[in-house]
């Protein structure tokens, strides 16, 4: 293997490795029976399969010599990393280099004479992996590199574009919003017009008649009656340009209609496009939020002091979206959460868990939020045709029937250890325990329904003035009272027991509905008009619209529509359309994207158009125009496809 007349030739044949191991080597006569010195210290950086480069130092001079002689041989033991064991092998010299002889350091070259085929073989393919790993492991960093960077480049594509879908929806929805404004000034503009028109045309027929009349005097009368004719023809001419003016100016106006119509449609149509990727959007950044361990979804991002909360009234909201869409292996881990993991004191559960380990969050046992769970699992079980939740909104159902029976007048007590009654609360429990009587046809559902409504009659809902009371003796407006009137108990039913839906919601919109000027998170301020959470709470506060809240309304908006459409009373029908579409329009507006790195610039809605404020409830909005908030974004979902979580269909 070696070529004696060439060095470096030789070494040429060595595979250089980039570090060292130790050698002991011994050197013997040529018989090898005879030892000429003790166990000698050497490192070897080159080795072939036939062979190895042994650097020595503080090699005696005669030792030395003898090796430049070639009269010995070597017994080696290499120690090879990450091994116990020597790998034991005879060699004989085959060259020699001076590297410092007064030092006593020297470059020995070996053929091997005794070597097992598997060690040499060892030592090999650990010189070649030695080799290639630097220049392997710098190409894996190198792609690894590579891929980060394509990736980051990828995220903040994604990103960039995620906001500029946001920010082209919200442009749009301005656009629109000024162009069907410049509509209703054009259609008042016309509209006085058309007056100006019919007044003109009077006076032009009066005169008319007027001059008929003296027409026939005149065969009588003579000159007199002549000149009068003569003065009317005068008038009626200069009427009748101000009529061809008139017409001019109401044909320019039509026209200028026409072209805003054209541009509104156009308008409408891209804020279409725009509103369903939004909408996509929403639903990916709620996919993004599910935690994979506990299947809970994060009710609020980017607000600090209540990091990972998953509240479960928001439980429900996600699990019945998920289960909307189909996602039924989503749903089904936010309901085995429920079913299988979450503690729960006398059958009902904490108000939060945290998301990310399903630890108790808040200790609070609160009835409504609890009711919610079992709705999910009811429209989960409808939907899937699965029945396994049953038994989970069943449990529920006793807990919350167990709170009822303490009530003598069969209302729903707020929770365990409570005495209140909240009619929120209660308007959940109707249309629970309606769900539930639906799916099962067991009585006492219905039985449990009937005595929550007979309640509700009682104290919630006043037919002197229409107004819903907050709770038993709690006169308070809460917005959510009355959508949520007309989304559990229905406007047929609210008629058969005497209410007035109509009014119901015509108070709601005089006392709650509101206009802010919204400061978005990158700056900009615009116009929202939506619904507040208490008319009371604006003295000390201002004005606040509430996403989640708004979207209620517009869902009990859409729900008179369709009542009214039933009974074929179209125009009234289609003025409940409109007002939906125009808080619709408000939501559109209060669309962000996300705050979170892990969000990606998703699309969600906000808490509230303000940050920490009273809601008039005894609890303050959190971090609202800067945190997406679950509950709202999921509630706007529900609006825009027009699902009412109160109703099982």
């Amino acid at each position: 293997m070696f070529r004696k007349n060439s060095l470096g030739t030789e070494r040429r044949r060595y595979i250089r490795m980039d570090s060292v191991f130790p050698v002991q080597f011994m050197i013997l006569g040529l018989e090898g029976n005879n030892e000429l010195s003790d166990w000698l210290q050497g490192f070897t950086n080159n080795v072939s399969k036939a062979g190895i480069c042994l650097a020595v130092n503080n090699l005696k001079p005669e030792l030395a010599k003898l090796i430049k002689d070639r009269q010995v041989k070597l017994s080696l033991d290499i120690q090879m990393p990450l091994r116990s064991a020597f790998v034991r092998a005879g060699a004989k010299v085959v060259w020699v280099k001076d590297v410092d002889v007064q030092s006593g350091k020297y470059l020995i070259g070996l053929g091997y004479e005794d070597i097992a085929a598997p060690a040499c073989n060892r030592i090999v393919r650990y010189a070649i992996a030695k080799k290639l790993f630097v220049p392997v492991a710098l190409t894996v960093i190198a792609v690894l590199a590579m891929g980060f960077a394509l990736g980051s480049y990828v995220n903040i594509m994604l990103i960039k574009g995620n906001k500029a879908l946001v920010e082209q929806l919200i442009r749009i929805v301005q656009e629109s919003s000024i162009a069907k404004q410049t509509v209703k000034t054009i259609n008042k503009e016309k509209d006085d017009l058309k007056l100006k028109m019919q007044a003109l045309e009077l006076r032009i027929k009066t005169a008319e008649e007027e001059k008929a009349a003296l027409e026939d005097k005149t065969r009588l009368s003579g000159r007199e009656a002549e000149k009068r004719i003569r003065g009317f023809n005068v008038i009626i001419q200069k009427l009748a340009q101000e009529k061809s003016a008139l017409q001019e100016e109401l044909i320019a106006v039509q026209h200028k209609e026409n072209n805003i119509t054209e541009e509104l449609l156009r308008l409408d149509k891209k804020k279409a496009t725009l509103e369903k990727v939004n909408l996509d959007k929403m639903y990916q950044w709620l996919k993004m939020r599910q935690d994979p361990r506990t299947g809970l979804v994060m009710s609020l991002e980017g607000d600090t002091d209540l990091p990972n909360w998953a509240f479960i009234y928001d439980q429900s909201l996600a699990a019945q979206l998920f289960t909307n869409f189909s996602d039924f292996e989503r749903a089904k881990k936010i309901l085995d959460f429920f079913a299988r993991r979450a503690k729960r004191p006398n059958g009902l559960f904490y108000n939060a868990y945290f998301a990310n380990n399903g630890s108790v969050a808040e200790e609070i046992v609160r009835s409504g939020p609890n009711i919610w769970i079992g709705i999910a699992a009811l429209h989960y079980v409808k939907k899937s045709q699965d029945s396994r939740y049953l038994g989970l909104a069943e449990d529920i159902a006793k807990g919350i029937m167990d709170l009822q029976d303490q009530d003598s007048e069969g209302g729903l007590k707020g929770g365990l250890d409570i005495e209140w009654c909240a009619t929120e609360h209660n308007l959940d429990a109707y249309a629970f325990f309606n769900m539930l009587y639906q799916i099962t046809g067991e009585q006492k559902y219905l039985a449990a329904r009937d005595k929550v409504l007979s309640w509700l009659l009682k104290h919630a809902y006043d037919k002197a003035n229409l107004s819903v009371k907050r709770g038993r003796g709690d006169s308070t407006i809460a917005t959510d009272t009355y959508a949520w009137s007309i989304a559990a108990i229905g406007p047929g039913k609210l008629q058969e027991a005497g209410m007035n839906p109509d009014m119901i919601l015509d108070f709601a919109e005089k006392n709650c509905a509101a206009e802010v000027s919204y400061e978005r998170p990158e700056g900009k301020i615009i116009k929202v008009r939506g619904f507040d959470f208490a008319p009371q709470a604006r003295a000390s506060r201002g004005t606040v619209v509430s996403s989640e809240w708004t979207a209620q309304m517009v869902i009990s908006l859409r729900i008179m529509a369709e009542f009214y459409y039933k009974k074929n009373m179209i125009a009234k029908a289609r003025n409940y359309d409109l007002k939906a579409d125009e808080y619709l329009q408000g939501l559109a507006n209060m669309v962000i994207a996300s705050p979170s790195p892990y969000g990606r610039a998703e699309s969600c809605l906000p808490y509230a158009t303000e940050d920490s404020v009273d809601t008039g409830h005894g609890w303050s909005t959190p971090k609202g125009k800067s945190t997406g908030s679950l509950s709202g974004t999921v509630y706007t979902l529900f609006a825009y496809y027009n699902y009412n979580p109160l109703e099982l269909k």
